[in-house]
């Protein structure tokens, strides 16, 4: 009488219990699984009947085998829709604190569509490239509270050829934050598509150009930035009511 869904065991766990410890990939490892992140994500949005939105993607629904190779998990707030969508009508906010994109808070975005997991999917590549979570409000500089702001800031003023005091960074590194910048513009049409992430993720770091800069990162350098806090109070606001917590 009852049912169950069963998964192929992953050995390895989670990728959040090793990007954010010491228990690290080397450089190319990490670009490899973010490449099979990709790929997976793809696969979802254009390899199916369906196109298949996840809205959930983080590094605790990222789950490895035996040889590091991930494997996206819990499809619990996925929704179908037809491949010639261009926008899905989601009445309610979902996904994760910190990993949901803006449309899905606020229409005045834009729309949601498969560009919703781009984001996601960038937050989760710059948790990777900086092996830390993107939010920390116990950062030893004020600066460095949100990673994503922190990044971009030294990557274009390192690409300006201004020097960046401590500021040495691995040229993948470099791409995974690159590529990740991309992904979490604030508007989806700025974003690439999950095969245009896969492009760069193949190419060269010298091949990529730096994005524009994303929204929420102008607030490293704003004296007044302590009063722009849609992304802390109402994001809060509405995790209580619509969007899934990541301890579910």
């Amino acid at each position: 009488m009852r049912r169950a869904l069963v998964y192929e065991y992953m050995p390895r766990g989670s990728l959040d219990k090793y990007i954010f410890s010491e228990r690290s990939f080397s450089w190319d490892k990490l670009n490899e699984i973010g490449l099979g992140i990709a790929r997976g994500i793809s696969y979802l949005h254009g390899g199916c009947d369906m196109q298949i939105l996840h809205f959930d993607i983080k590094p605790h629904n990222i789950l490895l085998d035996s040889n590091f190779t991930p494997k996206i998990a819990d499809f619990g707030l996925a929704k179908l829709y037809p491949r010639d969508n261009s926008f899905v009508p989601v009445s309610a906010a979902r996904g994760t604190i910190g990993y949901i994109a803006p449309e899905m808070i606020s229409r005045n975005f834009g729309v949601v569509s498969c560009k919703s997991d781009v984001y996601s999917f960038g937050m989760l590549l710059l948790e990777m490239a900086g092996g830390r979570r993107n939010f920390d409000q116990h950062a030893a500089r004020r600066s460095q509270t949100y990673y994503p702001a922190w990044v971009y800031s030294h990557i274009s003023r390192k690409e300006l050829g201004e020097i960046c005091e401590a500021f040495d960074i691995h040229e993948v590194e470099r791409k995974l934050c690159i590529v990740g910048l991309w992904c979490i513009q604030m508007k989806p049409h700025d974003r690439p598509a999950m095969a245009e992430v896969i492009e760069m993720l193949e190419a060269g770091v010298d091949a990529l150009q730096i994005p524009p800069e994303p929204f929420f990162c102008g607030f490293e350098q704003d004296p007044a930035a302590d009063s722009f806090q849609f992304s802390t109070s109402e994001l809060s606001a509405i995790s209580e009511n619509e969007v899934t917590d990541s301890t579910r």
